[in-house]
């Protein structure tokens, strides 16, 4: 009976605090060596712990303290240490527990998990992640605005960091970081779990709109259909999960001037040319297309100068606006130079098709013109001969 009881209380232990065995029945060891420390000190008697060994019968429970060989437990040792050992061995499993969960969480930084919020104070959101009774937390700078948390709410979250705090060993988890984003994106497209699509680069401004880079070393693989998916049903599962952020995925290109192009969709670019001393493109884009590329309050351009780590001023009609500053300055019709750089092929495809459409039809309609005038004179022509003849049969009275 007192063999099942002891090896059910250290099993229940064990399980409880998510350790194992081998560290409660340490932990049980180093809390009686720390009582029998106690006891012999108020008795006048200074021990070292290195001179004490602590033999515990794990089948039986049975507790020995040998020191220099020699069994010197004690009378009644077990009722005088009991108080002072439970203390210890709380405490100690206690650090043990904090143990096993930073080095599990150590290996999960940058991975999602399902947590399920259980307080909210100040703030501060609070997680509890699972089967380790571990908690994470979620600080307001890690959260994402307009989001609304509840109790009992089951979130995907993101393991940031495990960091030292007052109130001990602190697992961080966010839902505002890009990479948060990424991971989900991980878990719905194989090919980016699989190594086959790569996301290049994200630029993100949590719970409004994300946009993302990406390639394939497979020429086979489209990307961007890829992370879409059939009728758009893997990004719609994100977007959903993101409480309807919105995400642009982009082709990645090597060129610098055609990512920079890519980058403000969905405008349409005509040209870009780089500064590249100053890290600077500046990006012309058509009339009609400014506010689409420069976007709402500038997020659009603000997005696309995080994801190509370029300085993006945009060129229209009405001016240069600056995705650095978020300003636009106002140009006159003698500042308004041509700039020269590289076409995106398919606008500029676009844009000579509509020329020669326009030059092909104001032909037309001189050609047109012509035709009519020429066939007005014919006829005006026609009627002075038929005036004339007229007159030169009118017979003399």
């Amino acid at each position: 009976m007192a063999i099942s009881e002891f090896n059910a209380a250290l099993n229940q232990v064990a399980a409880e605090r998510g350790i194992t065995v081998d560290s409660v029945i340490e932990s049980v060891k180093m809390a009686l060596a720390t009582a029998y420390k106690k006891d012999r000190k108020e008795a006048g008697e200074e021990v070292e712990l290195e001179e004490i060994e602590v033999d515990l019968n794990t089948e039986t429970g049975e507790v020995k303290i040998i020191k220099d060989k020699k069994d010197v437990t004690p009378s009644g040792f077990g009722r005088i240490a009991a108080q002072t050992a439970k203390q210890v061995i709380l405490q100690k499993i206690r650090e043990t527990e904090k143990e096993v969960v930073t080095s599990e969480f150590r290996a999960k930084i940058g991975q999602i998990m399902l947590g399920t919020v259980f307080r909210i104070d100040n703030g501060l959101v609070t997680l509890d992640l699972g089967k380790t009774r571990a908690q994470g937390v979620m600080p307001s700078g890690e959260q994402v605005p307009f989001e609304n948390y509840r109790i009992n709410q089951r979130l995907k979250v993101l393991v940031k960091d495990i960091k030292e705090s007052p109130r001990g060993t602190e697992v961080v988890v966010s839902r505002s970081d890009p990479q948060f984003v990424v991971k989900l994106f991980e878990q719905e497209v194989p090919e980016i779990a699989s190594g086959v699509v790569v996301v290049e680069a994200i630029a993100r401004e949590a719970g409004s709109r994300t946009k993302m880079a990406v390639s394939s070393k497979d020429e086979k693989v489209d990307p961007v259909g890829s992370c879409v998916g059939q009728k758009g049903v893997r990004v719609q599962a994100i977007i959903a999960e993101l409480f309807g952020e919105k995400i642009d995925i982009i082709p990645f290109y090597n060129i610098t001037e055609k990512f920079i192009a890519a980058s403000l969709s969905p405008a349409k670019v005509a040209e870009v040319v780089l500064d590249k001393e100053n890290k600077r493109a500046v990006v012309t884009v058509p009339e009609e297309q400014q506010s689409l590329a420069i976007g709402k309050e500038g997020q659009n351009a603000r997005l696309a100068n995080k994801l190509t780590k370029w300085k993006i001023d945009i060129k229209g009609a009405a001016g240069i606006f600056s995705a650095e500053s978020g300003e636009a300055i106002k140009i006159g019709a003698k500042e308004d130079k041509k700039v020269v750089g590289v076409w995106d092929e398919a606008i500029k495809k676009t844009e000579d098709e509509k020329i020669e459409k326009d030059r092909v039809r104001k032909e037309e309609e001189a050609a047109a013109e012509a035709e009519k005038a020429a066939e007005e004179g014919v006829e005006s022509g026609t009627e002075e001969t038929q005036d004339v003849q007229s007159e030169e049969i009118t017979p003399a009275e």
